[in-house]
């Protein structure tokens, strides 16, 4: 697996777990494909932020 840091928007491929940026797919003519294996099903990293909420 790739182990790289990437900044911004990123991508995780569902088939290797590669990330992927979006500067690398754009890049790469904007098509969507994993940059190591070829697999065109990539999903959202979601941020490490974990909201709050107050119950009432």
């Amino acid at each position: 697996m790739s182990e790289k840091r990437v900044q911004g928007l990123a991508y995780e491929c569902v088939k290797c777990g590669a990330k992927v940026a979006s500067e690398e797919l754009d890049l790469r003519g904007g098509g969507v494909k994993c940059t190591i294996c070829g697999y065109r099903v990539l999903k959202k990293i979601r941020p490490p932020v974990v909201k709050r909420l107050t119950a009432k």
